[in-house]
């Protein structure tokens, strides 16, 4: 009798061996197969569901579930599930210490059930797992810290292996708490990127926005208008005007005002490249077109796609280009240097040039078509010359920017503004403001004077090319000579411009006698304009 029982016994000692033997080999393959799944470049929630699968048909794990904590309010979410039958679980969530998975959580430790049935805290919420099949769940940890989830599954039955069922799950879930923690630093890292990119977009909208235009006059009043009519559509637009005005301030105030404005801006300056590089720079080109071209490279066109691409100084193209750039502007069509391949792009043009096109055009310089193509939306930028009752506040403006970029406080006095008002300014708003920094890099006590702007070369005096008769008359009677902000030298100075720097009748409009006014010329050192 001995005998026949120790045979037995020896025969469920191997039957048991054999068993531990393939539930081990299916444990490793089963392992070896989730590092992989989660190795893999997947959406971390699809990449739960891969390895629950992979789980159930390697690892004999049947129902599996994964829960994690929510970073805000601490409450368990179903994030993915596994079963035949799984019904919609986006809504389920476990409080910690409610049901199983709760209390997994709360006592942070593993949990073996025999028999799920027999759990008083199975609430069966899902609809999915097999009451009369064991259960085993173990607690998810990023390093030492508490536990941000639970792993459960269903294991075959068979109480012997429960155990080292339940240490697989362990290591399992020691993997996806890796996996948690990257997933969750990546978000992290997306969330600031999005914050960024957002609040950059505010910024830079901001910036370019219909408010930060400045000018009141009646030529700046139309331009704004028509800016704001077509931004709201697709239209090529045309931006004319001298060097200096503005132009790619407008342009960028169509583009962040358009409904492209979360797309793409990319600006070109068309007199910067030769023919062959502004192909290349355009329409990109593809591996081996040109000596130097080692890899393929996109242009701006396909750059802006669904966005807007600004061409500056449309005008100086050659006439072999502007053929090349008629097409794809009339089809939308291009092909990069070297390649065959026909692509088509999605982009708004907005040009802009300072030349006569028109005369271009009558000389054979600049195509018909293209001007036609080009010229649908044309906006002609006055120059400051003709806006002049903008300056004062221009200057005070670009004196802010330039405060910003030396990293101080400069301010600037009516008499100079008054100086600056008798300039014809060839260069426009440019000139203007390299005149105001170099008149704050001169002035003395950051304080831009009639001085720093006498210093500068520009001195208010008018030009040769307008007479003084065209001075607004505002610029020359709008000062209060009784006012208490004035300084000495800053009120004489402003009563000899409205007297056409005649000094008698400069004296009676304060005044004074004639030598009482010569005397304060000499001790203030005001240079005498001679108009």
């Amino acid at each position: 009798m001995n005998g026949q029982h120790d045979i037995r016994s020896t025969a469920i000692d191997l039957e048991e061996m054999t068993i531990l033997c393939d539930l081990l080999e299916g444990h490793l393959n089963a392992l070896y197969a989730v590092s992989r799944v989660l190795s893999r470049s997947l959406d971390f929630t699809e990449t739960l569901r891969e390895v629950l699968r992979v789980l159930h048909q390697l690892g004999g794990l049947s129902h599996g579930m994964f829960c994690l904590v929510h970073e805000d309010t601490g409450d368990l979410l179903v994030s993915a599930l596994h079963g035949d039958d799984a019904a919609p679980f986006e809504s389920v969530r476990y409080r910690p210490g409610e049901g199983i998975v709760g209390t997994i959580l709360e006592r942070d430790e593993p949990w073996v059930m025999p028999r799920l049935g027999d759990e008083p805290k199975f609430l069966d919420r899902l609809r999915v797992f097999d009451p009369d099949l064991p259960m085993i769940g173990v607690p998810i940890h990023i390093g030492d810290d508490e536990p941000v989830g639970v792993f459960a599954a269903q294991p075959p039955m068979g109480e012997f292996v429960l155990v080292r069922h339940a240490r697989f799950l362990e290591m399992v879930a020691n993997l996806i708490g890796q996996s948690v923690r990257l997933a969750r630093t990546v978000a992290a890292e997306q969330r600031q990127l999005r914050d960024e990119r957002d609040s950059l977009r505010r910024q830079v909208k901001g910036e370019h926005g219909f408010s930060n235009m400045i000018g009141h006059s009646y030529p700046m009043t139309i331009i704004f208008e028509q800016i704001r009519q077509v931004a709201k559509w697709n239209t090529t637009v045309l931006i004319r005007g001298e060097s200096g005005t503005g132009k790619e301030l407008v342009a960028n105030s169509i583009h962040y005002n358009s409904p492209r404005a979360n797309r793409p801006f990319i600006k070109l300056n068309c007199a910067a490249l030769p023919d062959n590089l502004l192909e290349s720079e355009l329409f990109g080109h593809e591996k081996g077109a040109f000596t130097g071209a080692v890899s393929q490279r996109k242009g701006r066109f396909e750059q802006a796609d669904g966005g807007t691409l600004f061409l500056d100084e449309i005008g100086e193209i050659s006439p072999a280009f502007q053929a090349k750039l008629l097409r794809v502007l009339q089809e939308g069509e291009f092909e990069r240097v070297g390649g065959s391949r026909t692509h088509k792009v999605d982009v708004r043009v907005i040009a802009a040039t300072n030349r006569d096109l028109e005369s271009e055009v009558h000389d054979g310089h600049f195509r018909e078509d293209l001007y036609y193509r080009l010229n649908v939306m044309p906006i002609m930028m006055p120059p400051l010359r003709e806006r002049i009752e903008d300056l004062p506040e221009l200057a005070h403006f670009l004196v802010a920017k330039v405060a910003r970029l030396q990293g101080r406080e400069i301010g600037i006095t009516e008499s100079a503004v008054r100086a600056l008002m008798r300039h014809d300014w060839p260069g426009n708003v440019r000139e203007l403001e390299n005149c105001l920094e170099r008149a704050a890099v001169m002035s003395r006590d950051a304080v831009i004077d009639r001085d720093s702007i006498d210093r500068t070369g520009i001195g208010g005096m008018p030009s040769s090319s307008r007479p003084m008769s065209a001075v607004p008359a505002a610029r020359r009677t709008g000062v209060d000579f009784s006012d208490p902000n004035l300084d000495e030298r800053e009120r004489v100075i402003a009563a000899l411009e409205e007297a056409g720097w005649v000094q008698a009748k400069a004296a009676r409009l304060l005044g004074m006698t004639p030598r009482q006014i010569a005397y304060r010329i000499q001790t203030l050192n005001i240079t005498v304009r001679q108009l």
